[in-house]
Order: structure tokens, then sequence, then C-alpha cells
């Protein structure tokens, strides 16, 4: 029933009502795990992961629905920037689903009792620390509860350029996954998705109990948001060539005219990538 709260081709109409369904599946998916598995002894140790994969199993029926939508666009549509624009709606949904997950993520994380959030977002958390304090996990963890401290750390040209393409490799990484998944599962690409909003939303709740929300959300958001974009675009993709390769011929001629427009896709996702590095090495330091 609550996976079912929107349609698709309603979602590509008005795309600002899935921050709503977002951040009521991520609320939703948070209260089941905490009701159900909080005092159970095995459960209650991994909370974080139960409430990705509630989250996950409410997104999949839209996500699915949504790229079957994009496919059968692929057939129908023979322009392609029309098709482009076309595809700039699903995005645009799958974006403002993903915020909603986000905030709700955010807003639970700094509202909730901290022994609770330290439960709730453990593996994130952990995540976050790995990346960014791998010298002192555990003291990193111990900021869940406190909060960080916000500092600039502009860097020279030749340095970002070394973490640029540091940056660059790893989100490399994540769309080739998103990728895959979306191939292999459809919509198997929404868990890679939700595991990062709740990784991102670990790190703005850690740094708004210092530095404010708004100050934490544009943060991580000025070069987060267009990663995101790039890894649904990514996603898209992928789920428009499974759904293809169900539905038509392989030596079809629409077959290989939805190869084309899933691989303009792919490298439009690509070169998203790199302005998101750009901006996360360069510009956000400088900002924040």
């Amino acid at each position: 029933m609550f996976e079912s709260l929107i349609n698709p081709k309603k979602a590509e109409r008005h795309p600002w009502e899935l921050l709503f369904i977002g951040f009521f599946y991520a609320s939703l998916s948070i209260l089941i795990a905490d009701l159900l598995f909080l005092k159970n002894n095995v459960f209650s140790e991994h909370l974080s992961i139960l409430i990705v994969m509630f989250t996950v199993m409410f997104c999949i029926p839209f996500m699915y629905y949504i790229i079957k939508l994009e496919e059968k666009k692929d057939s129908t549509v023979k322009t392609e920037r029309l098709l482009i624009k076309e595809h700039g709606k699903a995005l645009s949904a799958f974006t403002f689903l993903f915020l909603g997950i986000l905030i709700a993520m955010v807003f639970w994380f700094l509202v909730l009792p901290s022994g609770l959030t330290i439960k709730n977002f453990e593996a994130p958390v952990k995540t976050y620390c790995s990346i960014n304090m791998p010298y002192d996990i555990a003291g990193c963890m111990k900021f869940a509860s406190t909060g960080v401290t916000l500092s600039k750390q502009s860097v020279g040209f030749n340095e970002g350029l070394g973490r640029m393409s540091a940056i660059l490799t790893n989100n490399l990484y994540v769309m080739l996954f998103a990728l895959l998944f979306s191939f292999m599962f459809g919509a198997g690409a929404i868990f890679i998705l939700t595991w990062n909003a709740s990784v991102i939303a670990s790190a703005v709740g850690m740094l708004a109990k210092t530095s404010g929300v708004h100050t934490a959300f544009l943060r991580y958001l000025v070069h987060g948001i267009p990663e995101v974009i790039a890894y649904f675009t990514a996603a898209l993709a992928g789920g428009i060539i499974s759904v293809a390769v169900i539905r038509h011929d392989y030596k079809s001629k629409e077959f290989y005219g939805i190869l084309e427009d899933s691989l303009d896709l792919i490298l439009i996702a690509f070169f998203v990538l790199i302005i998101a590095a750009i901006l996360e090495v360069f510009v956000t330091p400088v900002l924040f």
C-alpha cells in the first residue's frame, strides 16, 4: 500500500511531491526498525542497515515503473533532444525522492536521543569516519552525538588536482555500481543511492550540531546534488537497457536506438561527475 502512494506519471508532472514521499518513506522505515528490532539482541546491532533496506523496499516499485516508462519513451520519442528532456523529468523525480529521504534522515539524526541516533546511524557514521578520520574512527564516532567543527580547507591547484582525481575515481566506482545494479536488478540502484543518502545525512547531522543546519546542508549539497543526479542518470541508463533486453529483440532497430540513448545518459553522468568533483575540491572549501 505505502509503496504505491504516487503514480509514476503524476510524479513526472509534479516531481516536488516526491520530496514528501521520500521523507515519509525514510521516517516510516526508522519507526518500523525501532519498534520491531530495537530490543532484539541480534537485529539491534544492525538497525542502520535495516532502515536502509526498509526505505529501499518502499522505493523499488516506484523506481521500477519509472524506468519502464522511460524505456517506453525510447520507442516512441524519435528526437534525441526531446528524449533527453523527457528523461530529465524522471531524473527530477528521483532527485526529489532522494532529497526527501536525506532530509528525513537528517531530521531524525538531530531530534532523536543521542543513544538512539548512534543505533540508527551506526554504519553510515562509521563509513563517514573511515573516509574522513581513518586514523581515529573511535574518536570520530563520538562526534555523532556532540557534532563536528567546521573548518575551511582550501587547497593549492596541484594538490587540488590530486584530490579531485581521487574523488572522481571513487565517484566513478559508485556510478558504475549504480549502473550495474540497475541493469541486473532493474531498480537495484536505489539501494546504493539510499545508502549514500544515509551517509550524507550522518555527515550533515554531525556538522549541523555545531555549525547549523543551513551551513551543513549547503556544504554537502553544493557538490552532492550533481553527484546524485549523475548516479541517477547512470541508474536510469542501466534500467532502460535492462527493460529493453527483456522486451526487444537484440538485433532490432529499436534496441540499438535504446542502447545509443543509454550511452548518451552515461556520458552525461560522467561529465556531471567531473563538475561535482570540481565543486567539491575548489568551491565548497572556499565557501564553507
